[in-house]
């Protein structure tokens, strides 16, 4: 009889038995495992090395530091970032006085005009307040569109003091108190500083005097943009 071997294959790669079938065709598990002895001279002399560690040592260790604590308590400290923040390049069609259109936020659609650029890179606007209701505000250009209209204001010089520390508004305290005070409703309309209204009229005061200069300029001004059912404004000449 012809001897055939125990696991032949039905196909090349295909064996006739499974794999836990020949593992107990094997009976490798029925062969003990002899350990070797391990040996004591290696332990023997780590030990040695070892100093016992007292409590007393341990306090010492943490009173040592400055900060008396341990330093898996410390924070940690963020990684300082190595970019610098810049503030982003004036647009070439923006020039002080160019009008321009907002386009989102709470005066969007409205036209203003265009001043100075701030250090953070935000512009700052006016509509003038006294023709559309747009006070002096800090705008970013990537919202805005500028037309080729333009009023003429080189004679009017910007104060200093708009910068961005002047538009921060003043923290309010927590309501504190009784159930009416919570939900305010006894609580007083915010009035606009009174600096802040001063400083309106004197800026608008030269810009209102230039617009009225030009035709047709004040009521251009006072109109909101607005787009109609078929226009696209990349084909639109501003």
């Amino acid at each position: 009889m012809v001897k055939s071997a125990r696991n032949n294959q039905l196909a090349p790669g295909i064996s006739r038995l499974s794999r836990s079938k020949v593992f107990s065709k094997r009976a490798v598990y029925k062969i003990s495992k002899v350990s070797k002895p391990k040996s004591t001279e290696a332990k023997e002399t780590k030990e040695t090395k070892r100093a016992p560690v007292t409590k007393s040592d341990l306090i010492a260790a943490l009173t040592a530091k400055s900060n008396g604590l341990h330093p898996a308590n410390i924070a940690a400290k963020p990684k300082a970032g190595r970019k610098a923040l810049r503030a982003p390049k004036l647009r070439k069609s923006i020039a002080p006085g160019t009008v321009l259109i907002l386009l989102a936020g709470r005066f969007r659609g409205k036209r203003v005009v265009f001043l100075k650029q701030l250090k953070s890179g935000l512009l700052l606007v006016t509509g003038p307040f006294k023709i559309n209701g747009v006070p002096l505000r800090r705008v970013n250009q990537a919202y805005v569109i500028a037309t080729s209209t333009k009023v003429d204001i080189s004679s009017i010089k910007v104060d200093d003091k708009f910068n961005d520390e002047y538009f921060k508004s003043e923290k309010e305290a927590k309501p504190k108190g009784t159930e009416e005070e919570f939900f305010g409703k006894n609580a007083q309309k915010k009035e606009h500083p009174a600096h802040k209204i001063a400083d309106q009229k004197v800026v608008d005061k030269d810009i209102v005097a230039a617009v009225t200069k030009v035709p047709y300029l004040a009521s251009y001004l006072a109109s909101t943009f607005s787009l109609s059912k078929g226009q696209a404004p990349h084909t639109l000449k501003f």
